[in-house]
């Protein structure tokens, strides 16, 4: 190392006027007392700005694509009236919809592109959000956009979208990739030509192929799911649409701070009234009888239920301990729950397959659904108040969160059952975390803890690099620091087109080399 250090030349990417600002130590300084510090006092300033760098540059990446994909657009959105949202929806809004309504309808009636992204938590309403804004859409002579991670939750807000806007008459179309040839062709001509109102579609909207000629505003459901490279794509289908992107999977605002740096944040903090919140367990093999016997109960008393395995079939892994959907499925048939209708469904099963069981559960005509993780984004049976989590272990805690989001959408108590025979410490906090709050920001930041931010967030989904030396969690004022910075530096330069930023330019994209769309031309 003493060698390499050597060999080091003066490297500085960062702006000389931002060192003296922020009272930084020379990059190669830093370095050098990174590995050989001369004192305690030098081995703090180097890690404050080694630490200060990587945010900053991380910040400043995403911030670049906020700025860059913004110009204006010829598409404002005219607001409409909160009576006449109301209209819309069998049901009262909470007052955190309502603000949130409130502020994506201001941000779209001027000529520069909303981007903002909404988080709230599994059961907070964000699909009725998104709903007020498309009517506000279509009645200003546009046509809105809704892009689903699965076609199970893309065919569902179908059906719910249909439903809210069946007295105005609006055109709504499903893109999904297992449309048929003909059908997908008529809608993709239809959209071309401005003929559809409210296009709900799933990965299918990014083909090459599909025109989005009259689109003023692209909604993006479950963010997670989807890297800032699609989002971008989506973006450029139409001229600088309004976007809007929600997540039920709630980030700590100190990541949200670095990730959703190109999007404005919006937070639903209100769950709509008479949700209960969901009681939680976490139990060994031991008992799974015993539990069994309690979701027997609540089928005995008219209510549905889920059990969720790690597998689909046995063969899939060696491990014997794990449960697989399909063999669970055939043991319960056998034994406990013998006349009680059963239903299967992974991801593996065609899309007409999956549908028909989802319109059999969601019709009480299933009892019980046995699934994998398939169902956990969006799937919403108010009736089903019981769940049982097998091998718990396998699962995170934000996935454990939201898998657990499909019960309690009723105003019935429901309870979620966790089993595992674990003895792993990280198993044991984890459902100590998750058995104790219903809360899925405290659960987000205990997640994050535990995982680190690039297994929290899919670092090949998001192309954030993976941190060397700065903490998300405890460098909260360096963050702010780093964040102030990329923004002061961006509201004057925003291509980093300045002499002075080109080694800037050149770390950033450097740092983002795999994600495309994150790049200073």
């Amino acid at each position: 190392m003493s060698n390499a250090l050597e060999l080091l030349g003066n490297e500085e990417f960062i702006p000389e006027y931002l060192i003296n600002k922020y009272n930084l130590l020379p990059h190669t300084e830093a370095i050098k007392n990174i590995h050989f510090p001369e004192n305690s006092e030098l081995l703090q300033k180097a890690i404050q700005r080694l630490s200060f760098e990587e945010l900053f540059l991380l910040r400043l990446g995403f911030c670049g694509l906020k700025n860059r994909n913004r110009g204006y657009t010829s598409k404002t959105v005219k607001p409409v009236s909160d009576e006449q949202i109301l209209n819309i929806f069998p049901f009262p809004l909470t007052g955190a919809q309502k603000n949130v309504i409130s502020q994506c309808q201001k941000d779209m009636s001027t000529n520069i592109p909303m981007n903002r992204l909404v988080q709230g938590d599994v059961g907070s309403g964000k699909t009725a959000v998104a709903a007020a804004l498309c009517y506000s859409t279509v009645k200003s002579g546009y046509s809105a956009v809704v892009l689903a991670p699965t076609e199970i939750l893309a065919t569902q807000h179908y059906k719910t979208f249909c439903a809210f806007f069946e007295k105005e008459g609006f055109n709504i179309s499903l893109l999904t990739g297992s449309l048929a040839t003909k059908p997908k062709r008529e809608i993709k001509e239809k959209l071309k030509n401005g003929q559809v109102d409210i296009l709900i579609a799933t990965h299918a909207v990014l083909t090459e192929d599909v025109v989005l000629n009259n689109t003023a505003l692209i909604i993006t459901d479950e963010q997670h799911r989807f890297g800032v490279a699609q989002r971008s794509v989506l973006g450029q289908k139409a001229v600088h649409p309004h976007t809007l992107v929600m997540s039920a999977t709630p980030i700590p605002r100190t990541m949200g701070l670095i990730i959703y740096g190109d999007l404005d944040i919006s937070i639903i903090d209100e769950i709509p009234k008479g949700r209960k919140p969901v009681k939680s367990y976490s139990i060994d093999s031991s008992k799974r009888d015993r539990a069994l016997g309690y979701v027997k109960k609540h089928l005995d008393q008219g209510y549905q239920g889920y059990i969720v395995c790690p597998l689909i079939e046995e063969d899939e892994n060696n491990n014997s301990s794990l449960k697989a959907a399909t063999n669970y499925i055939n043991d319960l048939k056998k034994g406990p729950l013998a006349n009680y209708s059963i239903g299967l469904l992974h991801g593996k099963m065609r899309p007409k397959e999956k549908e028909a069981v989802m319109k059999a559960f969601a019709s009480g005509e299933l009892q019980l659904l046995v699934s994998t993780t398939v169902i956990e984004v969006g799937v919403d049976v108010p009736n089903a108040v019981i769940m049982m989590i097998e091998n718990a272990e396998r699962f995170g805690l934000s996935q454990l969160h939201q898998l657990r989001g499909r019960v309690g959408r009723g105003s019935a108590d429901s309870c979620c059952i966790f089993v595992t025979d674990s003895n792993s410490k990280t198993t044991a906090e984890r459902l100590k975390i998750i058995t104790s709050t219903n809360d899925g920001f405290k659960i987000a930041e205990a997640d994050l803890k535990l995982r680190g931010p690039g297994n929290f967030l899919g670092k090949e989904q998001h192309g954030l690099p993976r941190l060397k030396i700065a903490d998300l969690l405890s460098d909260g004022e360096i963050l702010n620091m780093a964040s102030s910075a990329a923004n002061d530096l961006l509201s004057k330069d925003k291509f980093l087109s300045d002499p002075r930023h080109l080694p800037l330019k050149i770390a950033v994209n450097t740092l983002f080399k795999k994600e495309k769309n994150i790049e200073f031309n």
